[in-house]
């Protein structure tokens, strides 16, 4: 079976690509399986440029094909902050305290200029072919407090309109169908017969 590598340590990510790879005849791995000790310094000042650095520099190391993501939260009031650094917006990887921050840092912003939206930049590479990108978004709201227990980073102050609830109060399911992630991830899907 021919395997594709996800350059991440996240099991809830390798979950999501599973889903999409396996029907298609490959074996899902993740950094955690291949490369556990290898660290990709991100560098990049956009998404795109996260994961496709991500995306190629595992690609050489391995000789493999390999799918990397950056994700994060982009809020309008903020200049589109915290972006490219929202895992480590206050700290390193501390969701609590990311939250924290963005939810002061809005603190006088009115209800009608809360908006905000979810990214995720998806890169493919390998060996002998040319690297490809796509992107998915979310659109939301951001919260005066915190709602719902599923989900990880910001999903409970991110309020999506049309089902009236967080992501942090939407079953994986309901998330993955409108999610960023989701959304890059069928974008992925419908591309990959003209890139593999």
């Amino acid at each position: 079976m021919k395997q594709v590598v996800i350059a991440t340590k996240n099991k809830g990510k390798a979950k999501d690509f599973e889903a999409l790879f396996t029907p298609l005849g490959y074996e899902v791995v993740t950094m955690f399986d291949v490369a556990p000790d290898m660290e990709i310094e991100e560098t990049g000042t956009t998404f795109e440029e996260n994961a496709v650095l991500k995306a190629e520099t595992l690609a050489q190391a391995l000789g493999k094909l390999v799918i990397a993501d950056d994700s994060g939260l982009a809020v309008d009031a903020l200049g589109g902050e915290p972006g490219v650094y929202s895992a480590r917006y206050a700290g390193d990887h501390d969701d609590e305290a990311n939250i924290i921050k963005v939810m002061e840092k809005m603190n006088e912003v009115p209800d009608e200029k809360r908006t905000a939206r979810f990214c995720c930049a998806l890169a493919i590479a390998g060996p002998e072919m040319e690297s490809h990108t796509v992107f998915g978004t979310c659109e939301g709201v951001i919260l005066r407090e915190k709602r719902g227990t599923n989900g990880f980073g910001y999903d409970p102050i991110f309020f999506v309109p049309e089902l009236n609830r967080t992501m942090a109060e939407l079953t994986p399911e309901e998330k993955g169908a409108i999610s960023h992630r989701g959304n890059a991830i069928r974008k992925l899907a419908e591309e990959l017969p003209n890139i593999m």
